[in-house]
């Protein structure tokens, strides 16, 4: 199983950055998918995550009506659009894979696979 994630890059606050992870190796459609972050010094926190048929999504509050997850089970890829990036913005970006339930969703644990990162930098 590979999970290639892709599009990270420096950005200016405010600006916006499409972010995707292209997977390989599992049955795409029938995993929830997440992603998450990890910011220099913290721990990995819960961004967002995406039920299997794409029918429900949850959001941390820091993100909401800034980022919007989405997947596309054709091409085995989720993605993660960002707007109106800020500063405290900058982490690397992991997506996930896994079959999870509610109380794991928006946890590391509720996932089985993992992507090397991709690294977002936002700068004023």
């Amino acid at each position: 199983v590979q999970l290639q994630a892709s599009g990270g890059g420096l950005v200016q606050v405010g600006g916006s950055l499409r972010l995707s992870c292209a997977t390989s190796g599992l049955t795409f459609s029938g995993y929830d998918m997440a992603w998450f972050r990890q910011a220099p010094g913290k721990e990995r926190e819960f961004v967002t995550a995406i039920r299997q048929n794409g029918g429900s999504t949850s959001l941390v509050d820091s993100v909401k009506g800034r980022f919007t997850i989405s997947r596309d089970n054709a091409k085995n890829t989720v993605y993660l659009q960002m707007n109106s990036l800020k500063h405290e913005d900058t982490a690397v970006y992991y997506c996930a894979a896994g079959r999870t339930i509610t109380s794991t969703r928006s946890t590391p644990w509720g996932y089985s696979y993992w992507g090397q990162g991709t690294l977002v930098t936002v700068s004023s």
